[in-house]
């Protein structure tokens, strides 16, 4: 992916999503407490750090290093000096052994912020190396890679951002971005076409409806009430054709459920336009980083 067709990071976590962030961080740092040994040990040294790469990985996250800089000076009172220079951008296939960047600034303030910047470097990161693979083993197809709402509690933005910095795209990022009609909600109306109908009447203007169906016969009511999207849920290949020949041009189609990187490139030559994988966000292992300190002289 080039650096241009990344999303940009202040505009990404803009409005709410600011906040979040914002919110989730403070956590961290008020949840790691006041640093007795660090302030025990330094008092006025300045440290340089590096981080670098212990594996192959996509990285992701870089511009929240200043801002976890920022929030932990004002938490611990330290003072906001620090020279950071990055060696690489978010998006960026890092190899090992190459560094992500160098800080300087007070001991104890990149002592206190240390494990806080590398928990989440390394966690988004590990989802963009994982949404990358996913997004290469797509690569010709024409389908789409999206992600879920399959995310940490607090941690939605980030990791949305995350798959998104690793090639994805997002699906709705909350519950009143798109009207999504689960099995719940089919069930409760009585089928796809009478849940359709209420939504509409609901709300003026109605936000975009997409129908997960777990049979043919529920892709048939979608297409008949011209819902936006039609979800096929847990389907094989065979229905999936069967399901997609179904479904007329200007109805998006969506595949879900079990979907694996072994599976993958079978449900793509099914033909859809989108494939949506929890995997992303809830199974992603961590990227290995690490944090070098030394005095500086």
């Amino acid at each position: 992916m080039s650096a241009s067709s990344l999303p940009a990071f202040d505009a990404f976590f803009s409005g709410p999503a600011r906040e979040y962030l914002l919110r989730a961080l403070d956590l961290a740092i008020e949840e790691d407490g006041e640093d007795l040994t660090s302030k025990a040990l330094f008092t006025s040294e300045r440290f340089t750090a590096v981080v670098v790469a212990k594996q192959q990985c996509v990285v992701a996250g870089l511009p929240m290093v200043p801002i976890v800089l920022e929030r932990t000076a004002t938490h611990i009172g330290a003072e906001r000096s620090w020279n950071l220079t990055m060696n690489a951008k978010d998006g960026d296939t890092l190899e090992y052994g190459d560094e992500l960047f160098q800080l300087e600034g007070d001991a104890l303030l990149l002592l206190t912020a240390e494990r806080i910047i590398l928990n989440f470097l390394c966690h988004l990161s590990g989802i963009a190396t994982l949404t990358r693979r996913y997004v290469d083993e797509l690569a010709g197809s024409g389908v789409t890679l999206l992600d879920t709402r399959k995310t940490l509690p607090g941690l939605r933005y980030p990791e949305k951002y995350a798959t998104v910095v690793g090639g994805a795209q997002n699906h709705r990022k909350n519950l009143s971005e798109m009207i999504m009609l689960k099995d719940n909600h089919i069930d409760r109306a009585g089928g796809i076409i009478p849940a359709t109908a209420m939504v509409r009447k609901a709300y003026c203007p109605c936000p975009p409806i997409e129908a997960e169906c777990r049979t043919l016969d529920e892709v048939r009511e979608a297409v008949e009430a011209r819902v936006d999207r039609i979800m096929l849920d847990n389907m094989g290949p065979e229905t999936i054709r069967e399901a997609l020949a179904l479904i007329p041009d200007g109805i998006e189609s969506e595949l879900s459920g079990g979907v694996s990187l072994e599976t993958l490139a079978e449900l793509a030559a099914t033909g859809p336009d989108f494939i949506s994988v929890g995997r992303l966000t809830h199974s992603a292992p961590t990227a290995d980083l690490s944090m070098r300190m030394r005095r500086t002289s």
